[in-house]
């Protein structure tokens, strides 16, 4: 086969120079008390507003979480992703503890398009350990968006489920002719139930053009506990004895991470230039539902933007570069020696450049057009050393022996898009919106071999004799009409069809050894996964439409939102390469391969919010709500959908007085019994949990303290895939099938943040 010529250099900028943790515990009695204004109300929709010179059409189904809301949910976590939790349509897949995936109308992970900044990250890892959203701790968010179904083609592409923009905290400048800006943060924060303790801080030095701000963040977590025991008590692995794990620690469930980044912006009139450098260093992350565990991940990245306001519109370029080293192996609660073997080391590095240039054209003051073009070029290599990396004398080969094992060997994808976007008030009471998106996805990857060629050189040969370039031509278009009858009432509908090619795991993993199988897996099912060069993109054909009756000053309001989605070669799984057992198993673990089948989803999305009573000495009372339902069904097969979350919603009491704020929380499910059989997918139960959580503002300082899981209730998450935190996790069914991931048991949360 044809050798590509390989790019190994990659140019990174200096390493971002450290500022020492610092931690704050205690109270300020005497400090004096902020009246403040701003509005927090967990679980209450917040409409989006223009925050930038450059923004997008928003749907009605669009949803944002702005800073007065980060401020209250922050404390409960470390897990980026998790703040997503009380927008509709929005649940979150099980991982890590500072990775979860978010799901949107039962599609997530690569099936959504998920930007960071305005760039594409993504995943450098079979199992998928480190999504988008992990690489930014939750004290960096300025804002977090959701649109769910009809997204505009200006912020889709390469996704058939939706898309999440996540803004980090805009620059902030002195006002015309003051004294320069010094100002920030020192946050310390501890969660009682896995005794996670660490810090967030930031400084910002700023003039009327200038801004300079470093803002950095510390975490370490230890395995947390369910709400009851789920396993019986003992070593974690036959070769740890020492290392006890009770009945309802959740094994794999610790982890350690830091974030360092620096940001300059600076301001000419109605121009903006910004650059934004980042670092962050994953020592350690367990997870409790692969058979591996993070040992180290390190990541760069860089992103210079411009953008520019003129009379006859704005312009928006930016670059973006980032690179990763991504090493995995058994952690502390998995099995690590296997005969002669000392553990499985899996590494992977990537590069992922891009680039956008868009421009906002206000052809009359009823007429925007949307015009711009992208570029990514991403390249993985991933390959697993050698086990032992030298084999005793006498010994000619290994199962994990002589040679590296290449997973895969230079794979490349390169994407380039154009779109175009029409947005058009015909009428006072009517706004419509046409865009069309093409984009061009090339992949490839060069020749491999596994550990030797008695246990993986078939395969290899097959893999190698066949031509591994693929080009997909893809077209998004969406057609979407708002009609507002009255100030109270809007009522929204339109049409998106949507592709995705598919990633560089589901065309390019090849071995149909069974051990190799199950490290490729980013399901979290404990199944084994192979690779399919047949696969052709996704195509989803959506139906949706919205609701909206509200107050005209929108202190109350109801919203609703049902969808449909027809997806055709809709990427799921057939099972192969275990022969008539593994065909007809059932309480096991399996072998699969991605193929392309058709599948459908309907739901529904309802949400509301209203103020019950605003009492003098007492405080304001609102209540809050939201449900959701996803129905998902692989049409070829009659299966269900994998992973698809039940009915489920949450409501929130909300009080608040001056500085003071709190809220009673429920938050519910039903059992998912709707499960995927081929992939022998564990059955949940359904489950009510209590939260209270209250903060105080002063001047200078807030104080958060919350209690999650107030019963300490045991439950299983719906969407934590299958529990293969302990033990043997090399075998596919040398640890016990039929756990489900349990959610954590009660904690006591407590968060103390010093502005200056």
């Amino acid at each position: 086969m044809k050798q590509r010529e390989r790019q190994r250099t990659c140019r990174r900028t200096a390493a971002l120079v450290g500022v020492a943790t610092l931690l704050t515990w205690g109270a300020v009695a005497h400090a004096e008390e902020e009246k403040t204004t701003d509005e927090v109300t967990t679980l209450k929709e917040v409409v989006v507003r223009s925050t930038t010179i450059n923004d997008v059409f928003v749907p009605l189904n669009a949803s944002v979480i702005d800073a007065p809301k980060l401020q209250v949910l922050a404390p409960a976590t470390s897990d980026t992703a998790s703040l997503l939790r009380d927008i509709p349509g929005v649940s979150l897949y099980g991982g890590g503890g500072i990775s979860s995936l978010p799901v949107i109308h039962g599609m997530a992970d690569d099936r959504l398009r998920i930007k960071v900044d305005g760039m594409d990250l993504m995943s450098a890892c079979p199992n998928h350990m480190t999504p988008p959203l992990s690489y930014i701790d939750p004290s960096n968010v300025g804002t977090l968006r959701a649109f769910a179904g009809i997204t505009p083609v200006s912020v889709g592409g390469d996704s058939i489920g939706g898309t999440i923009l996540l803004e980090s905290s805009a620059p902030v400048f002195a006002a015309p002719g003051q004294a320069p800006l010094l100002t920030g943060h020192l946050s310390s924060f501890y969660r009682s139930n896995n005794k996670a303790r660490g810090g967030d801080y930031s400084a910002t030095f700023a003039t009327d053009i200038f801004s300079a701000t470093y803002n950095g963040s510390v975490v370490h977590a230890d395995n947390y506990t369910a709400g009851g025991n789920f396993k019986p008590a003992g070593p974690a692995a036959v070769d740890k004895p020492g290392n006890i794990l009770d009945g309802d620690e959740v094994g794999s469930s610790s982890y350690k991470a830091e974030n360092h980044n620096l940001a300059f912006a600076l301001k000419q009139g109605n121009h903006l230039f910004e650059g934004k450098f980042g670092y962050q260093y994953i020592p350690e992350q367990g997870f409790p539902n692969q058979r591996m565990d993070i040992i180290s991940n390190t990541e760069w990245r860089q992103n210079l933007r411009y953008l520019g306001q003129f009379g006859w519109g704005s312009l928006e370029a930016r670059a973006y570069h980032e690179t990763v080293r991504h090493d995995m192996d058994f952690g502390d609660d998995k099995q690590f020696q296997y005969g002669i073997a000392p553990g499985m080391p899996m590494n992977s590095d990537s590069r992922n450049l891009g680039g956008v240039l868009k421009a906002n054209i206000d052809v009359t003051k009823d007429h925007t057009v949307r015009l711009g073009g992208e570029y990514q070029y991403y390249r993985l290599h991933d390959w697993w050393p050698s086990s032992p990396r030298t084999l005793p004398p006498g010994v000619m080969m290994g199962g994990m022996a002589p040679n590296t094992f290449q997973n895969i060997d230079d794979g490349t994808r390169e994407r380039k898009a154009v779109f175009a976007e029409w947005e058009t008030r015909l009428h006072p009471q009517w706004l419509t919106l046409l865009g069309a998106r093409y984009e061009r996805v090339e992949m490839d990857a060069d020749d491999v071999h596994g550990y030797n060629d008695t246990m993986y050189g078939f395969a290899a040969d097959v893999f190698n004799a066949r031509n591994h370039d693929r080009n997909d031509n893809n077209w998004d278009l969406t057609a979407l009409a708002r009609f507002t009858p009255t100030a109270m009432l809007s009522l929204e509908f339109g049409y998106a069809h949507k592709m995705r090619s598919p990633n560089l795991y589901e065309r390019y993993t090849w071995s149909t050894n069974g051990m190799a199988m199950v490290m490729n897996n980013f399901k979290g099912d404990g199944n084994g996964y192979v690779g399919n060069l047949d696969l052709d993109p996704e195509k989803a054909h959506t139906l949706s439409g919205t609701v909206d009756w509200h107050a005209a000053d929108r202190t109350w309001g109801f919203k609703v939102t049902p969808y449909y989605t027809h997806v055709t070669d809709y990427i799921d799984a057939k099972r192969c390469c275990g022969g008539q057992a593994n065909e007809t198993a059932v309480n096991k673990f399996v072998l699969l391969q991605y193929v392309n089948q058709t599948a459908r989803l309907w739901g529904v999305d309802v949400s509301t919010h209203m103020p019950l009573a605003k009492l003098n000495g007492v405080g304001e009372f609102n209540l809050a709500g939201l449900f959701n339902y996803t129905n998902g069904k692989n049409r070829t097969t009659g299966d269900d959908l994998y992973n698809i979350m039940p009915l489920n919603g949450k409501l929130a009491l909300t009080h608040k007085l001056g500085g003071f704020d709190s809220a009673v929380e429920m938050v519910m499910a039903k059992g998912k019994n709707n499960i995927s059989d081929v992939r022998n997918e564990i059955k949940t139960s359904g489950y009510i949990l209590a939260n209270l959580r209250a903060g105080y503002n002063w001047k200078s300082m807030r104080l958060d303290f919350g209690i999650d899981n107030l019963l300490d209730k045991y439950y299983s998450m719906p969407l934590g895939g299958a529990y293969t935190g302990q033990g043997m996790t090399m075998g596919l069914n040398s640890i016990p099938w039929g756990t489900a991931v349990p959610g954590m048991g009660r904690s006591y949360n407590t968060r103390l943040t010093y502005r200056f």
